[in-house]
């Protein structure tokens, strides 16, 4: 192939740039830009998404609005809108449709919209959304408490529950003496007053089941609930618990022996009932003394027909396992407490101690109060 020459100026001269390349007819085809445009949107609607997702989370996770501790009521079946109007309108989270968007969709992100749960919670300054969901998922709801002494009767641990002003509802069944658990209670706000008493019933007959299994040998109580009336009376003998089982065993040896109980406290149950503690006494009158009265051990052998309190678990523990002595007697010593004799002659001894304690304090007290009277101006 000849080449042929140039001159020098067309050797100067810039050679031409190539044609383009003709346009793929793929590419000119209307799907194929329909295509591509909505690849474009789906990234920048992914990126969007992301974003919002992001800075959601962010915001759910964040201090909340609250400078000092929040109390907020959550009712049963309130719903999700509900609930956050609650805490809205408590400050809990920001009053603005925004915030409460950012609630609603977290809540149900994390599907816990229908795991709410309803009562009362107190919510720390800055918690955020997160911990707020979290808190009512697991229902970290504020508790209340009610506490029944031990001994009390039931007509006292009713009226304690209904006078409680967090409990609701009324108590339609009221469990017979004796069958009442004495301890403390927590619940939630909102608690029905008959559930709280139902579970102060299921509490005592397991207990007194695990207790009945463990009884010693040789107990003249042929049932648990011989044993619960014995343990109401030892109750109401003794406020001291390492008094309980040498009181027990006191009465177990009487019971041995076909010696009547002789309990004071039984005389007043059997007159007033469950008020009968509802007013101090200082001491059994004649007149209570003699009364016809079904429950007076002074006048019946063994039991009387029924507890006269709910004993706890220490007085039934004592009645199950009572201590081995020969004590058949009993009487206050001034100190809180009680001496134990084995004999009649003993006992009549520590009662003549006892009554000369008292006629000291009388005295005493005679004395205080006539130095205590202001002097008289003539």
């Amino acid at each position: 192939m000849r080449i042929k020459p140039k001159s020098p100026r067309e050797a100067l001269q810039p050679e031409p740039a190539p044609a383009p390349p003709q346009r793929s007819r793929h590419v000119r085809n209307p799907l194929v830009i329909l295509i591509n445009l909505v690849i474009t949107l789906a990234v920048f609607g992914l990126a969007g998404i992301g974003g919002a997702l992001y800075f959601g989370k962010q915001k759910f996770e964040q201090a909340g609005p609250l400078t000092e501790e929040a109390t907020v009521v959550i009712s049963s079946g309130a719903g999700l809108s509900g609930i956050t109007d609650s805490l809205a309108g408590k400050g809990v989270i920001e009053d603005s449709l925004f915030d409460e968007w950012i609630f609603n969709l977290g809540i149900r992100f994390y599907k816990n919209a229908t795991k709410l749960k309803a009562g009362e919670y107190a919510f720390a300054p800055g918690a955020s959304m997160h911990e707020v969901m979290t808190d009512l998922v697991e229902g970290n709801a504020v508790t209340h408490s009610v506490t029944i002494p031990e001994g009390w009767t039931t007509a006292q641990i009713i009226e304690r529950v209904r006078e409680h002003p967090t409990l609701t509802g009324e108590i339609s069944e009221i469990p017979a003496e004796g069958e009442l658990l004495p301890q403390t209670y927590t619940f939630a706000r909102g608690t029905a007053r008959q559930d709280i008493i139902d579970q102060m019933k299921a509490g005592q007959e397991k207990l007194l089941s695990e207790i009945w299994e463990r009884r010693t040998d040789g107990l003249p109580v042929s049932t648990p609930e011989e044993l619960v009336i014995l343990a109401s009376i030892v109750e109401k003998e003794t406020a001291l618990a390492d008094e309980r089982p040498r009181v027990a065993g006191v009465f177990v040896n009487r019971l041995n022996k076909k010696m009547r109980l002789q309990s004071d406290p039984t005389i007043l149950y059997g007159l007033y009932g469950g008020e009968a503690w509802l007013k101090d006494r200082s001491a059994i009158k004649q007149s209570e003394l003699k009364a016809e009265n079904e429950y007076n051990t002074y006048q019946i052998d063994g039991l009387p027909p029924g507890p006269i309190g709910n004993p706890g678990r220490a007085a039934m523990e004592a009645v199950a396992n009572p201590s081995r002595t020969q004590d058949l007697y009993f009487v206050a010593d001034g100190t809180g407490g009680h001496v134990f004799a084995e004999t009649y002659e003993q006992h009549q001894e520590n009662v003549r101690k006892w009554r000369r304690i008292e006629r000291d304090r009388r005295q005493a007290e005679a004395e205080q109060d006539q130095a205590e009277e202001p002097a008289t101006s003539n």
